[in-house]
Protein backbone atom coordinates (compact mmCIF):
# COMPACT_ATOMS: atom_id res chain seq x y z
CA UNK A 1 0.00 0.00 0.00
CA UNK A 2 1.30 3.45 -0.87
CA UNK A 3 0.72 6.26 1.58
CA UNK A 4 0.07 9.38 -0.46
CA UNK A 5 -1.98 11.49 1.89
CA UNK A 6 -0.61 14.30 3.95
CA UNK A 7 0.37 13.47 7.48
CA UNK A 8 -1.62 16.17 9.18
CA UNK A 9 -1.24 14.36 12.45
CA UNK A 10 2.54 14.19 12.21
CA UNK A 11 4.11 16.57 14.69
CA UNK A 12 7.58 17.47 15.80
CA UNK A 13 7.19 18.37 19.43
CA UNK A 14 9.15 19.43 22.45
CA UNK A 15 11.47 22.27 23.24
CA UNK A 16 15.05 22.05 22.11
CA UNK A 17 17.66 22.54 24.79
CA UNK A 18 20.80 24.54 24.22
CA UNK A 19 22.69 21.99 26.27
CA UNK A 20 25.08 19.71 24.41
CA UNK A 21 24.82 16.87 26.90
CA UNK A 22 21.99 14.37 27.28
CA UNK A 23 20.15 12.84 30.16
CA UNK A 24 21.58 10.03 32.24
CA UNK A 25 18.12 8.65 32.95
CA UNK A 26 18.10 5.06 31.76
CA UNK A 27 14.85 4.10 33.39
CA UNK A 28 11.65 3.61 31.49
CA UNK A 29 10.67 1.55 28.54
CA UNK A 30 11.62 0.77 25.03
CA UNK A 31 9.48 -0.71 22.38
CA UNK A 32 6.11 0.36 23.70
CA UNK A 33 4.27 3.64 23.66
CA UNK A 34 4.84 4.05 27.37
CA UNK A 35 8.28 4.77 28.78
CA UNK A 36 10.23 1.78 30.07
CA UNK A 37 13.81 0.58 30.23
CA UNK A 38 15.86 0.07 27.08
CA UNK A 39 16.40 -3.51 28.17
CA UNK A 40 12.73 -4.18 27.53
CA UNK A 41 13.38 -3.70 23.82
CA UNK A 42 15.27 -7.00 23.58
CA UNK A 43 13.63 -10.36 23.14
CA UNK A 44 15.42 -11.57 26.27
CA UNK A 45 17.48 -10.07 29.08
CA UNK A 46 20.68 -11.70 27.82
CA UNK A 47 21.00 -9.71 24.60
CA UNK A 48 24.64 -9.73 23.57
CA UNK A 49 26.88 -9.23 20.58
CA UNK A 50 28.40 -6.46 18.52
CA UNK A 51 27.22 -4.56 15.44
CA UNK A 52 28.64 -1.80 13.30
CA UNK A 53 26.68 1.11 11.86
CA UNK A 54 27.69 4.24 9.97
CA UNK A 55 26.40 7.29 8.16
CA UNK A 56 24.84 10.63 8.98
CA UNK A 57 26.89 12.94 11.15
CA UNK A 58 23.69 14.95 11.68
CA UNK A 59 22.42 12.28 14.07
CA UNK A 60 25.78 11.53 15.69
CA UNK A 61 24.86 13.17 19.00
CA UNK A 62 21.55 11.29 19.09
CA UNK A 63 23.20 7.94 18.36
CA UNK A 64 25.81 8.57 21.06
CA UNK A 65 23.14 9.27 23.67
CA UNK A 66 20.96 6.36 22.59
CA UNK A 67 23.92 3.97 22.57
CA UNK A 68 24.93 5.06 26.07
CA UNK A 69 21.45 4.40 27.43
CA UNK A 70 20.88 1.20 25.48
CA UNK A 71 24.20 -0.45 26.33
CA UNK A 72 23.83 0.54 29.98
CA UNK A 73 20.68 -1.56 30.04
CA UNK A 74 22.20 -4.23 27.77
CA UNK A 75 25.85 -4.48 28.90
CA UNK A 76 26.50 -7.45 26.64
CA UNK A 77 25.94 -5.33 23.53
CA UNK A 78 28.49 -3.22 21.67
CA UNK A 79 27.29 -0.78 19.01
CA UNK A 80 29.94 1.00 16.96
CA UNK A 81 28.62 3.97 14.97
CA UNK A 82 30.91 5.84 12.58
CA UNK A 83 29.58 9.31 11.59
CA UNK A 84 31.16 9.07 8.16
CA UNK A 85 28.42 10.92 6.30
CA UNK A 86 25.20 9.70 4.71
CA UNK A 87 26.74 8.69 1.40
CA UNK A 88 29.50 6.66 2.99
CA UNK A 89 27.03 5.04 5.37
CA UNK A 90 24.71 3.93 2.58
CA UNK A 91 27.62 2.46 0.62
CA UNK A 92 28.84 0.63 3.72
CA UNK A 93 25.36 -0.84 4.18
CA UNK A 94 25.16 -1.91 0.54
CA UNK A 95 28.58 -3.55 0.87
CA UNK A 96 27.40 -5.41 3.97
CA UNK A 97 29.95 -3.97 6.39
CA UNK A 98 27.33 -2.34 8.66
CA UNK A 99 24.00 -3.56 10.02
CA UNK A 100 22.27 -0.24 9.45
CA UNK A 101 23.08 3.10 7.89
CA UNK A 102 22.03 6.55 9.02
CA UNK A 103 21.12 8.75 6.06
CA UNK A 104 19.67 12.25 5.85
CA UNK A 105 17.95 11.27 2.62
CA UNK A 106 16.12 8.12 1.62
CA UNK A 107 17.62 5.58 -0.76
CA UNK A 108 17.31 6.76 -4.35
CA UNK A 109 18.29 6.06 -7.97
CA UNK A 110 20.11 2.70 -8.06
CA UNK A 111 20.56 2.49 -4.27
CA UNK A 112 17.26 0.67 -3.46
CA UNK A 113 18.08 -2.23 -5.80
CA UNK A 114 21.63 -2.48 -4.45
CA UNK A 115 20.39 -2.35 -0.85
CA UNK A 116 17.72 -4.99 -1.56
CA UNK A 117 20.43 -7.24 -3.02
CA UNK A 118 22.44 -6.81 0.19
CA UNK A 119 19.41 -7.91 2.22
CA UNK A 120 19.07 -11.06 0.02
CA UNK A 121 15.84 -12.44 1.55
CA UNK A 122 14.03 -9.15 2.07
CA UNK A 123 13.88 -5.48 1.18
CA UNK A 124 15.83 -2.55 2.57
CA UNK A 125 13.59 -0.01 4.27
CA UNK A 126 13.95 3.67 5.18
CA UNK A 127 12.86 4.29 8.77
CA UNK A 128 12.74 7.98 9.78
CA UNK A 129 14.05 8.35 13.32
CA UNK A 130 15.57 11.81 13.85
CA UNK A 131 14.24 15.20 12.79
CA UNK A 132 17.00 17.79 12.51
CA UNK A 133 16.08 21.29 11.40
CA UNK A 134 18.83 22.76 9.19
CA UNK A 135 20.06 26.18 10.26
CA UNK A 136 21.63 28.74 7.95
CA UNK A 137 24.51 29.86 10.15
CA UNK A 138 26.79 32.85 9.70
CA UNK A 139 29.58 34.80 11.38
CA UNK A 140 29.03 38.50 10.99
CA UNK A 141 29.78 40.48 14.18
CA UNK A 142 27.28 43.25 14.80
CA UNK A 143 24.64 41.85 12.44
CA UNK A 144 21.87 40.11 14.34
CA UNK A 145 18.59 38.79 12.98
CA UNK A 146 19.86 38.42 9.41
CA UNK A 147 17.09 37.61 6.92
CA UNK A 148 17.72 35.67 3.72
CA UNK A 149 15.35 34.71 0.92
CA UNK A 150 15.83 31.45 -0.99
CA UNK A 151 16.88 33.41 -4.10
CA UNK A 152 19.56 35.24 -2.11
CA UNK A 153 20.77 31.99 -0.55
CA UNK A 154 21.01 30.46 -4.01
CA UNK A 155 23.19 33.36 -5.16
CA UNK A 156 25.43 33.15 -2.11
CA UNK A 157 26.03 29.41 -2.36
CA UNK A 158 26.41 29.54 -6.15
CA UNK A 159 29.15 32.16 -5.66
CA UNK A 160 27.33 34.89 -7.61
CA UNK A 161 26.78 36.98 -4.46
CA UNK A 162 30.21 37.52 -2.94
CA UNK A 163 29.99 40.42 -0.45
CA UNK A 164 27.78 40.95 2.55
CA UNK A 165 26.60 44.37 1.35
CA UNK A 166 25.32 43.00 -1.96
CA UNK A 167 22.09 44.60 -3.15
CA UNK A 168 20.17 41.32 -2.78
CA UNK A 169 21.13 40.95 0.88
CA UNK A 170 20.32 44.62 1.47
CA UNK A 171 16.87 44.07 -0.03
CA UNK A 172 16.23 41.23 2.43
CA UNK A 173 17.54 43.38 5.32
CA UNK A 174 16.54 47.02 4.66
CA UNK A 175 17.26 48.15 8.21
CA UNK A 176 20.56 46.33 8.74
CA UNK A 177 24.02 47.85 8.54
CA UNK A 178 25.85 45.37 6.36
CA UNK A 179 29.65 45.41 5.99
CA UNK A 180 31.46 44.94 2.69
CA UNK A 181 33.15 41.86 4.12
CA UNK A 182 33.75 39.09 1.54
CA UNK A 183 31.39 36.14 1.93
CA UNK A 184 33.07 32.85 2.82
CA UNK A 185 30.50 30.20 1.86
CA UNK A 186 31.22 26.78 3.36
CA UNK A 187 29.70 23.49 2.20
CA UNK A 188 30.17 19.87 3.15
CA UNK A 189 33.25 18.36 1.48
CA UNK A 190 32.00 14.81 2.07
CA UNK A 191 28.87 13.26 0.58
CA UNK A 192 26.15 14.39 2.89
CA UNK A 193 22.41 14.01 3.31
CA UNK A 194 22.44 17.51 4.74
CA UNK A 195 23.81 18.81 1.44
CA UNK A 196 21.21 16.73 -0.39
CA UNK A 197 18.37 18.29 1.61
CA UNK A 198 19.81 21.80 1.40
CA UNK A 199 20.22 21.60 -2.38
CA UNK A 200 16.71 20.14 -2.68
CA UNK A 201 15.49 23.24 -0.86
CA UNK A 202 17.48 25.51 -3.21
CA UNK A 203 16.26 23.65 -6.31
CA UNK A 204 12.63 23.90 -5.18
CA UNK A 205 12.71 27.53 -4.10
CA UNK A 206 15.61 29.41 -5.69
CA UNK A 207 17.24 29.90 -9.06
CA UNK A 208 19.58 26.98 -8.39
CA UNK A 209 21.07 25.57 -11.62
CA UNK A 210 22.46 22.35 -10.14
CA UNK A 211 20.75 19.05 -9.44
CA UNK A 212 20.28 18.14 -5.76
CA UNK A 213 22.85 15.63 -4.57
CA UNK A 214 24.77 14.41 -1.56
CA UNK A 215 27.96 15.66 -3.21
CA UNK A 216 28.31 19.44 -3.43
CA UNK A 217 28.42 20.64 -7.07
CA UNK A 218 31.95 21.69 -8.01
CA UNK A 219 30.53 24.43 -10.25
CA UNK A 220 29.11 26.22 -7.22
CA UNK A 221 32.61 26.61 -5.77
CA UNK A 222 32.89 27.72 -2.14
CA UNK A 223 34.97 26.15 0.62
CA UNK A 224 34.58 22.60 1.88
CA UNK A 225 34.58 21.29 5.44
CA UNK A 226 34.11 17.69 6.48
CA UNK A 227 31.18 16.67 8.64
CA UNK A 228 28.72 18.75 10.61
CA UNK A 229 31.33 19.46 13.27
CA UNK A 230 33.75 20.67 10.58
CA UNK A 231 31.13 23.08 9.23
CA UNK A 232 30.33 24.43 12.69
CA UNK A 233 33.97 25.01 13.60
CA UNK A 234 34.76 26.60 10.21
CA UNK A 235 31.94 29.11 10.54
CA UNK A 236 32.81 29.87 14.14
CA UNK A 237 36.45 30.56 13.24
CA UNK A 238 35.86 32.57 10.03
CA UNK A 239 34.50 36.10 10.00
CA UNK A 240 32.21 36.57 7.01
CA UNK A 241 31.38 32.85 6.86
CA UNK A 242 28.02 31.30 6.07
CA UNK A 243 26.92 27.69 5.83
CA UNK A 244 24.16 25.17 6.56
CA UNK A 245 24.23 22.76 9.48
CA UNK A 246 21.83 20.89 11.74
CA UNK A 247 20.34 22.94 14.56
CA UNK A 248 22.01 20.84 17.26
CA UNK A 249 25.47 21.76 15.95
CA UNK A 250 24.48 25.42 15.52
CA UNK A 251 23.25 25.60 19.11
CA UNK A 252 26.20 23.71 20.57
CA UNK A 253 28.63 26.10 18.82
CA UNK A 254 26.57 29.23 19.65
CA UNK A 255 26.41 30.25 15.99
CA UNK A 256 24.30 33.07 14.58
CA UNK A 257 21.25 31.76 12.72
CA UNK A 258 19.49 33.54 9.87
CA UNK A 259 15.75 33.81 9.36
CA UNK A 260 14.78 32.15 6.08
CA UNK A 261 11.82 33.06 3.88
CA UNK A 262 9.30 30.31 3.18
CA UNK A 263 7.17 29.90 0.07
CA UNK A 264 4.87 32.71 1.17
CA UNK A 265 7.80 35.13 1.46
CA UNK A 266 7.60 35.19 5.26
CA UNK A 267 10.98 35.36 7.02
CA UNK A 268 10.82 32.72 9.74
CA UNK A 269 13.08 32.13 12.72
CA UNK A 270 14.15 28.53 13.25
CA UNK A 271 12.42 27.05 16.29
CA UNK A 272 11.09 23.56 17.05
CA UNK A 273 7.58 24.82 16.39
CA UNK A 274 8.41 26.51 13.06
CA UNK A 275 10.25 23.42 11.80
CA UNK A 276 7.35 21.21 12.92
CA UNK A 277 4.98 23.10 10.63
CA UNK A 278 7.01 22.01 7.61
CA UNK A 279 7.32 18.40 8.75
CA UNK A 280 3.54 18.31 9.22
CA UNK A 281 3.13 18.72 5.44
CA UNK A 282 5.40 15.75 4.60
CA UNK A 283 3.98 12.87 2.56
CA UNK A 284 5.01 9.23 2.79
CA UNK A 285 6.14 8.19 -0.68
CA UNK A 286 7.38 4.74 0.28
CA UNK A 287 5.28 1.58 0.35
CA UNK A 288 4.61 -0.86 3.16
CA UNK A 289 7.16 -0.37 5.94
CA UNK A 290 9.39 1.79 3.74
CA UNK A 291 8.67 5.25 5.16
CA UNK A 292 10.57 7.51 2.75
CA UNK A 293 9.14 11.02 3.02
CA UNK A 294 8.60 13.86 0.58
CA UNK A 295 9.11 17.31 2.16
CA UNK A 296 7.53 20.47 0.78
CA UNK A 297 10.47 22.88 0.88
CA UNK A 298 8.31 25.60 -0.70
CA UNK A 299 5.67 25.39 2.00
CA UNK A 300 3.44 28.44 2.33
CA UNK A 301 2.18 27.46 5.77
CA UNK A 302 2.23 30.51 8.04
CA UNK A 303 5.15 30.42 10.45
CA UNK A 304 6.79 27.39 8.79
CA UNK A 305 10.59 27.27 8.63
CA UNK A 306 11.33 25.61 5.28
CA UNK A 307 14.69 23.81 5.65
CA UNK A 308 14.37 20.56 7.57
CA UNK A 309 15.83 17.10 7.21
CA UNK A 310 14.82 13.71 8.49
CA UNK A 311 17.50 11.13 9.24
CA UNK A 312 16.56 7.58 8.29
CA UNK A 313 17.90 4.37 9.75
CA UNK A 314 18.28 2.15 6.67
CA UNK A 315 18.29 -1.57 7.32
CA UNK A 316 16.84 -4.86 6.10
CA UNK A 317 13.22 -5.62 6.83
CA UNK A 318 14.34 -9.23 6.43
CA UNK A 319 17.77 -10.62 5.66
CA UNK A 320 20.11 -9.48 8.42
CA UNK A 321 22.29 -12.09 10.11
CA UNK A 322 20.57 -13.44 13.22
CA UNK A 323 22.78 -11.63 15.74
CA UNK A 324 22.56 -8.36 13.81
CA UNK A 325 18.78 -8.65 13.48
CA UNK A 326 18.23 -9.05 17.21
CA UNK A 327 20.40 -6.09 18.15
CA UNK A 328 19.19 -3.79 15.37
CA UNK A 329 15.54 -4.48 16.14
CA UNK A 330 16.06 -4.07 19.88
CA UNK A 331 18.06 -0.85 19.48
CA UNK A 332 15.60 0.74 17.05
CA UNK A 333 12.70 -0.31 19.25
CA UNK A 334 14.34 1.70 22.01
CA UNK A 335 15.12 4.72 19.80
CA UNK A 336 11.47 4.82 18.65
CA UNK A 337 10.13 4.52 22.20
CA UNK A 338 8.83 7.46 24.19
CA UNK A 339 12.05 7.48 26.23
CA UNK A 340 14.27 7.27 23.17
CA UNK A 341 12.50 10.12 21.41
CA UNK A 342 12.34 12.22 24.58
CA UNK A 343 16.14 12.01 24.84
CA UNK A 344 16.37 14.02 21.60
CA UNK A 345 14.99 17.15 23.25
CA UNK A 346 18.16 17.61 25.26
CA UNK A 347 20.38 17.33 22.20
CA UNK A 348 18.99 19.93 19.81
CA UNK A 349 16.73 17.58 17.84
CA UNK A 350 12.95 17.35 17.64
CA UNK A 351 11.14 14.12 18.56
CA UNK A 352 8.75 12.38 16.20
CA UNK A 353 5.13 12.04 17.23
CA UNK A 354 1.65 11.19 16.05
CA UNK A 355 0.89 9.10 12.97
CA UNK A 356 4.46 9.00 11.73
CA UNK A 357 5.83 7.66 15.01
CA UNK A 358 3.17 4.94 15.02
CA UNK A 359 4.22 3.89 11.52
CA UNK A 360 7.90 3.94 12.55
CA UNK A 361 7.18 1.56 15.43
CA UNK A 362 5.28 -0.76 13.10
CA UNK A 363 8.20 -0.79 10.66
CA UNK A 364 10.71 -1.62 13.41
CA UNK A 365 8.49 -4.42 14.68
CA UNK A 366 8.53 -5.95 11.19
CA UNK A 367 12.33 -6.43 11.21
CA UNK A 368 12.91 -10.18 11.23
Amino acid sequence: MKYAGRLAAVAVVGALSLAACGTDNNAGAAGTSSASAPAAAGNDNALSGSINAAGSSAQANAITEWTKNFTAANPGVTLNYQPSGSGAGVQAFIQGTVAFAGSDSALKEDEPAQADARCKTGKAINIPMVTGPVAVVYNLPGVEGLQLSPKTLGGIFNSTITKWDDAAIKADNPDAKLPSTPIQAFHRSDESGTSDNFTKFLKATAEWPHEPAKAWPAEAKGQGAKGSDGIASSVKDTEGAISYVELSYAENSSLQKAKVANGAGEFVELTPESAAKTVETAEIKGTGNDLALSIDYATKTAGAYPIVLVTYEITCEKGLAAEEQKIVKSFLTYTASDEGQAALKELGYAPLAGTLLTKVRTAVEAIS
